[in-house]
């Protein structure tokens, strides 16, 4: 497997060699630099490269742990850090991993948080229908409606879709087709959309699925 952090930078289009139009977003993921490798013949147990990603510019914010890791590494501190199994590149601590590892025409997978919305009413956060809007109704236009009932079955059923925080979820998009691969300002044009705002982190991962599309 090979993978990178990134950060969502936002959506543009791009044009193929036939004039078409591509939706794209765009990923700003290099250089990361690797901060540890661990191997199964060693105490760690199993094969790993630790990433980092995005210098902290002031590392005196981050626990006392942290800061101690990264110096143990010989490098500056950074934003995000990020494990991978079994990773299919040879190479050591302090090496720095550029956006080229990928090439137009692979396929991805891509895993960011979804947009944060709050708490929110069953309406929005599930797509319910409501209560009607006539014959004497006051409100209740936007409530769940029962939820257990008295007797039977008398209680709320463990997973009952109720009003809560909605978003900020870790997801995975699969099989997203890599466009472009600039070298020079360290981005990735990848086809179609990615969860998060912009600025979000991401990780691209190459993909464990590969589309139908892909194998031909």
């Amino acid at each position: 497997m090979i993978g990178l952090i990134g950060k969502k930078l936002g959506q543009t289009r791009v044009y193929d060699a036939n004039g078409n139009a591509v939706c794209v977003t765009v990923v700003h993921a290099g250089p990361n630099r690797v901060l540890q490798v661990k191997s199964s013949e060693e105490a760690d147990g199993y094969n790993a490269v630790q990433l980092g990603y995005d210098d902290q510019a002031k590392p005196e914010r981050q626990p006392k742990p942290l800061r101690g890791h990264f110096e143990k590494q010989g490098g500056k501190s950074v934003k995000q850090v990020k494990e991978f199994r079994d990773y299919s590149l040879e190479v050591n601590t302090g090496d720095e991993v550029p956006v080229t590892i990928f090439e137009a025409g692979d396929y991805v997978d891509a895993i960011a948080d979804t947009k944060g919305r709050g708490f929110q009413g069953v309406v929005k956060r599930w797509n319910f229908g409501g209560g009607p809007a006539s014959h004497g109704q006051k409100g209740w236009f936007r409530r769940p409606g029962g939820i257990g009932a008295c007797a039977t079955p008398g209680w709320v059923v463990p997973g009952k879709k109720m009003p809560g925080h909605m978003g900020q979820v870790s997801r995975t998009v699969q099989n997203l087709e890599v466009i472009q691969v600039r070298e020079e300002d360290g981005v990735l044009l990848i086809k179609g959309a990615i969860p998060g705002s912009k600025g979000d982190y991401v990780v691209i991962r190459g993909a464990k699925k590969r589309a139908k599309e892909a194998k031909a």
